[in-house]
């Protein structure tokens, strides 16, 4: 299901209006009325760039759905049409990442409003030696990329990588 710019996610400190493009993200940018200014479910590179129209190649990667709006209707305006209506969609998120003592470890999409226990419901579920009180989470933003010790309603955000550790009994 599409997220429009001005749609608020459920996620606590995530929403459609702060989220950052990146790569692996799935987008749709259309311009009413100009049908050839289409382009539908663009996935992002790893350079998280698009080459579009009279505008050439735009870095997405750190952008948000507004900010992109922004740069295709300023860049539009007046070269080739007088007030754009620009509008971006994000069609899917990037995946986030969940290991260790979970029954299906590896990538799953993200949607919006995830938080841990969700994740780890997507994922089959706890192990049998799951210790769900030493739950860890690297964020994708994290420059140091430190792992956090969560709780089960921490929100987790596209790109995260979440580890559930063993227990020991």
């Amino acid at each position: 299901m599409p997220i429009y710019a001005s749609a608020q996610s459920p996620a606590r400190d995530l929403s459609v209006s702060n989220y950052r493009l990146g790569s692996g993200d799935v987008i749709t940018i259309e311009v009413l009325g100009e049908e050839d200014l289409k382009r539908e479910r663009i996935r992002l590179s790893d350079a998280a760039t698009i080459s579009y129209p009279i505008l050439g190649e735009i870095r997405l990667s750190g952008k948000t759905v507004g900010e992109l709006e922004r740069i295709i209707r300023e860049g539009l305006r007046g070269r080739y049409l007088v007030n754009p209506q620009v509008t971006v969609t994000i069609n899917e998120y990037r995946n986030f990442y969940i290991n260790g003592q979970i029954r299906q470890p590896g990538g799953y999409p993200y949607i919006p409003g995830l938080t841990v226990i969700k994740a780890v419901s997507l994922a089959g579920g706890f192990s049998e030696r799951a210790a769900q009180d030493k739950i860890f989470i690297v964020r994708e933003n994290d420059p140091k990329q430190e792992r956090s010790k969560v709780g089960l309603n921490e929100a987790v955000h596209p790109g995260d990588i979440v580890t559930v550790e063993e227990s020991f009994f």
